[in-house]
């Protein structure tokens, strides 16, 4: 049995044939005020997956673009998201509507310390290196 995604009472399929004004009357204010205030990249961008949708290009669409603010009409497409490294691939499903494209490719790692190496400070030389 499937499970049916809602947002703000309506369902996916209501949303891929909304318009992005009318979506974004549906947001929290920073993410409409985001996509009131779209720059040139995010643009490219929207055009970029509109012109895959006409063509019916089904490929991973790459971008650097992390701020963007996912849309009804990018459900079921996979974007390579920059993470400064390489490009995480995620793929836009209804519980991500309304979040950044970013939240879903971190940037960053948790670091995970080992033994003091070589030249460690004065009071890590009392410490095993075992453990």
């Amino acid at each position: 049995m499937a499970r049916i995604i809602v947002f703000r009472g309506k369902n996916t399929e209501e949303l891929k044939s909304i318009k992005n004004d009318d979506y974004a009357k549906m947001l929290r204010s920073r993410q409409r005020r985001s996509l009131k205030r779209m720059g040139v990249t995010y643009k490219e961008l929207v055009a970029k997956v509109e012109s895959y949708r006409k063509k019916g290009i089904n490929k991973v669409i790459k971008t650097h673009v992390r701020e963007a603010v996912i849309l009804p009409s990018w459900l079921g497409l996979k974007f390579g998201v920059y993470n400064g490294k390489e490009f995480r691939e995620v793929e836009i499903t209804g519980e991500m509507l309304g979040h950044r494209l970013g939240e879903f490719s971190p940037a960053t790692k948790t670091v995970m310390h080992s033994a003091p190496g070589i030249r460690a400070t004065r009071g890590s030389k009392f410490l095993s290196v075992k453990g």
